[in-house]
């Protein structure tokens, strides 16, 4: 069955229709006389024997889309028959015994119909029942009345469904852009399919339509394929499946998989949607039939967004990126009949653009937030693909890290969204939507994204009609749209070469603040872990040092103290304070002090996040950002009398931090090896050594350790955790305190801290 996913759909009914005779069979037998001739049953008027039974199928099976590792959902109703109990026992413990999971439950007519009233999970069931065994009439007659008083109660219990799948997308995530998905619960899934089809039960919508249905049936391939590498029913895909069910469905990888997973889910929630859209309009009640205008060809009529009457869309090319720019800006949705027709007749867009498309496709992006579901409707109809054929790259792409919440095409629509905050702050905020719009289109090529994103930047740009100088400073600012944050949190601010590097890349303070608000927008775009305070503060700081160097204003020295800072030095020895997630670490300058602190936090199981070492004048200051491994943090003062104990050099912490890793498991998924990279011309005065690897406790001690062995003092760190991914920077020197000259120390450096890390 292999690649062949035709026939995990043929595999599922065929599974069903033999559990179907398995199942006539065992009710022909519990219902037929139990004392015959030799002690066995007797067929004798099956047909009489039958009547007032039957065996109803629900969930998968009732849909005839049981996966491998599926339970068996059945109901066995009855008329009142005194015997019930019996027939139920000969039909359910032959199914324990042959080891297939089984939920049922045995009622009459009635009481189906009653705990379907008080239970959605039931009447969901029921009104998708299938009749597999028995008197048809009972199945027909509990499921006429299921669906009858569904229908009736149709206001209450559609709330009640929706409220169901606003607690599963709220504890599941989205499908879409999830590393490890629940196939059924997350958002997009299997369950809001279902719910969809109960709505149209409910003859308040349409049943979902066939690019739904397509989506649905991948969405039970991968599951069903799930099943076969897990050898158990199993819901969520986890990271070391992926590449497996991506195999057993035919496709090349897990990236391929995954892209194909968010298509789908995309497609689903975008119907559901949709569908709670119409419901809302027909369980409200009538809306105002006016139409108020909202651009040239455009107006609001019933809540929604549709072309004014007499409109002709295959004369005005222009038309779809004005309409869904009054959409965003009025926060209203296209009504799906219109973006069908734009997306029918809209000719192409002539190359360059008019001024008129631009701006609208501007406008469209600084309505913020609004912008995004009526990106999301541009896209599904295929309308972003025409007017950006570079999107199609981009569309759907997977970004298999924990740092990104979103796919590509995600990220930079939201990116764009959260960029409209920043208008204000900027001399061109056209520039700077489009930028945030554009600046991880690279990564649908080969290559370092931010170099190859440059290069379609700039044809972009010019097929979007703006003017060459602009044309430059857009693809500058992709280009460059990582520098702020990188070197702001991977170089020393304190260094005089940082700062001119970044101040040559940029060129001027237009494309400064660009790239400064880009940088925000991105950040809180691609997740909490990428952007926090400590990292803003710092960029907000290289960000004024490189806007002085620009206009030739000699910089303010930063106070080589903070207040606090100063408080605590005056304690002499050493000082420590712990607030919340915040450990300030302020001690004579000595060597070895980072990863001496650095151990006593892992020893406590906290997990280093961030880190900023620098020494002002014979004083070393140590910034820490920390959260608990696990559990509650440890108590404040033990970590401060820890912390004090070894910066007095009486606490010895590598014996407790060599138990913990002896405690520790094993990664449960392969993690790519660790690099040690000596990055030339960083610095003038200290060697900058760059160190990536897979995070775990202890890791910045032992790293800190190990240029300790080397005989090298560190003058400046700057750490970062991305998820699981630690990237710690090192400004070192040796005892002199020079930088690092001599090839074959370089690379004993490389190879200790290489060693330090396996």
């Amino acid at each position: 069955m292999r690649g062949d996913t035709r026939s995990y759909a043929a595999a599922r009914k065929e599974r069903a229709a033999d559990i179907d005779r398995w199942l006539t069979d065992l009710v022909r037998t519990a219902v037929g006389t139990p004392y015959g001739p030799n002690g066995g049953t007797t067929r004798n008027d099956e047909r009489g024997a039958l009547t007032g039974v039957a065996l109803v199928a629900v969930g998968s099976l009732g849909r005839s889309e049981l996966a491998p590792g599926s339970d068996l959902d059945l109901v066995l109703l009855h008329d009142g028959r005194e015997d019930v109990a019996r027939v139920a026992d000969r039909i359910w413990y032959p199914i324990w015994d042959s080891g297939v999971g089984l939920d049922h439950s045995v009622r009459t007519v009635d009481e189906a119909a009653k705990v379907a009233r008080e239970d959605l999970k039931a009447v969901l069931g029921l009104i998708q029942a299938r009749h597999v065994a028995g008197d048809p009439e009972l199945t027909r007659s509990a499921r006429e009345i299921v669906l009858a008083e569904w229908r009736a109660d149709s206001r209450r219990r559609l709330g009640e469904l929706r409220d169901a799948a606003d607690k599963r997308a709220e504890a599941s995530g989205e499908l879409a852009f999830l590393l490890e998905p629940d196939l059924k619960d997350s958002r997009g899934g299997i369950r809001d399919v279902q719910a969809m089809q109960a709505v149209a039960a409910a003859w308040v919508a349409s049943a979902p339509g066939p690019r739904v249905r397509e989506a649905y049936e991948l969405l039970l391939d991968i599951r069903h394929g799930l099943h076969l590498v897990t050898a158990r029913g199993a819901d969520r895909l986890v990271l070391q499946e992926q590449d497996a069910v991506a195999g057993m469905l035919g496709l090349l990888d897990a990236e391929a998989l995954m892209r194909r997973l968010a298509e789908a889910a995309r497609t689903i929630g975008h119907a559901f949607d949709a569908t709670w859209r119409t419901v809302d309009r027909l369980l409200t009640g009538p809306t105002p039939r006016g139409r108020r205008p909202l651009a040239d060809g455009v107006v609001e009529h019933g809540g929604e967004v549709v072309l004014a009457r007499g409109v002709n869309p295959r004369k005005d090319p222009v038309l779809v990126l004005r309409a869904a720019a009054a959409a965003a800006e009025a926060g209203l949705p296209l009504a799906p009949a219109t973006v069908t027709t734009l997306a029918s007749q809209s000719p192409p867009l002539p190359v360059p653009w008019p001024d008129e498309a631009r701006d609208a496709l501007v406008a469209l992006l600084g309505a913020g937030r609004a912008a995004v579901p009526v990106w999301e409707e541009l896209d599904q109809a295929g309308v972003l693909v025409r007017l950006l054929p570079d999107w199609e790259r981009v569309r759907h792409r997977p970004q298999r890290n924990p740092v990104h919440r979103y796919t590509v095409d995600r990220h930079l629509i939201e990116t764009a969204a959260g960029a409209a905050s920043f208008t204000r702050e900027v001399s061109r905020p056209d520039l700077l939507l489009i930028s945030a719009l554009l600046h991880d289109i690279g990564k649908g090529y080969p290559g370092d994204h931010s170099t190859t994103g440059a290069v379609v930047a700039r044809d972009i740009g010019a097929r979007m009609g703006l003017p060459p100088a602009d044309v430059d400073i857009l693809e500058t600012v992709v280009r460059h749209h990582l520098l702020l944050p990188e070197t702001a949190t991977r170089r020393d601010l304190d260094d005089p070469v940082t700062i001119s590097r970044v101040a040559e890349a940029v060129g001027s303070r237009e494309v400064l603040e660009l790239l400064a608000a880009l940088a925000v927008a991105d950040g809180h775009a691609t997740g909490p872990a990428a952007w926090n305070s400590w990292k803003a503060s710092l960029v907000a700081d290289l960000v004024r040092r490189v806007r002085s160097a620009l206009s030739g204003t000699p910089l303010r020295p930063a106070p080589s103290l903070s207040v606090e800072q100063a408080s605590l030095a005056r304690h002499g020895g050493g000082a420590v304070r712990v607030n919340g997630g915040a450990v300030t670490v302020v001690a004579p300058d000595r060597a070895g002090l980072l990863w001496r602190a650095a151990g006593v936090l892992a020893a406590h199981r906290m997990v280093v996040r961030a880190a900023s070492a620098a020494s002002a004048g014979a004083t070393a200051v140590i910034e820490f950002s920390v959260v608990p491994e696990y559990g509650s943090p440890p108590d404040p003062a033990t970590l401060e009398a820890d912390l004090r104990l070894v910066l007095a050099g009486r606490l010895d912490i590598e014996q407790r931090l060599a138990r913990r890793t002896r405690s520790m498991r094993p990664a449960r998924v392969p993690v790519a090896p660790p690099r040690v990279n000596l990055v030339d011309d960083a610095s003038n005065t200290a060697t900058v050594i760059e160190v990536r690897a897979h995070d775990r406790p202890g890791l910045l001690w032992r790293i800190g350790r190990a240029f300790g062995e080397c005989g090298l003092d560190v003058r400046a760190a700057r750490v970062e955790t991305l998820g699981a991914e630690a990237v710690d920077v090192f400004y070192v020197v040796d005892r002199a305190g020079r930088p690092l000259t001599d090839e074959v120390q370089r690379a004993q450096v490389r190879d200790q801290v290489l060693a330090a890390l396996r």
